[in-house]
């Protein structure tokens, strides 16, 4: 089953509506959303109901305001639904802090080492998932051995115990812009892993695209805010 996996973007203990990576930017989402007229996290999901969500805690990725600021909105999410969680990890004990929060944990190659996501791989099983994020066409990375050649990261994680990959192009964010099925096919024929997609779905035409090259899921909250993708299939 193709998984629609829903997108919550905290800052300071509220949903922004994400658009082309351009973080400082985002607004809170009801001003965007024809489903929601709040933009406080728990009201959103009980609206919504989804099966899967996704979260960034953006006041950690952007190092602004107190580390756990949205920890407690985060625990409550999980207790509603599935949750992976991405808390810009760099460590061992950040990979921790994580899934004391959520499910599973997303590490992405924007804050973490290549070297931490083998020792999570092999300390936390399953529980860990792998974005390869790129902006400006290029893979954003913090380590610098981490390879600039997304698929030579794809190659070196087909050899760990990892959940997911999944590749966030940040410029697409929000945008409603497409999917790019020639580069994701490649991906997916490369991977041993399942490999989900984030940023720039549309509508329903993008999903079966995505779901005919065998991508599993996608990351959405624009289509679904919109209504370009009926919530019922994310429920």
């Amino acid at each position: 089953m193709f998984r629609i996996i829903f997108v919550l973007d905290l800052y300071n203990r509220n949903v922004v509506h994400a658009e082309g990576g351009n973080r400082r930017e985002y607004k809170p989402v009801h001003l965007n959303s024809t489903i929601c007229t709040s933009s406080e996290p728990v009201e959103v999901i009980d609206t919504v109901k989804p099966a899967e969500v996704y979260i960034a805690d953006l006041n950690i990725l952007q190092d602004m305001g107190a580390h756990d600021t949205n920890f407690e909105i985060i625990r409550l999410v999980s207790r509603r639904t599935k949750t992976m969680v991405d808390l810009g990890i760099s460590t061992l004990s950040d990979v921790l802090e994580a899934l004391s929060l959520a499910d599973t944990v997303v590490l992405g190659t924007e804050t973490v080492s290549m070297e931490t996501i083998a020792n999570a791989a092999s300390e936390f099983p399953g529980s860990v998932n792998v974005s390869i994020d790129k902006k400006n066409g290029r893979i954003l990375r913090s380590d610098p051995h981490m390879p600039e050649d997304p698929f030579k990261i794809v190659d070196l994680l087909n050899e760990m115990d990892i959940r997911d990959i999944i590749i966030l192009d940040m410029d697409r964010v929000g945008t409603s812009t497409g999917v790019d099925v020639q580069f994701l096919s490649k991906i997916v024929s490369a991977s041993a892993h399942d490999v989900l997609l984030g940023g720039g779905v549309r509508d329903m035409v993008d999903i079966e695209f995505l779901n005919n090259i065998k991508i599993k899921g996608a990351l959405v909250a624009t289509a679904l805010h919109n209504c370009s993708i009926p919530l019922e299939l994310i429920q």
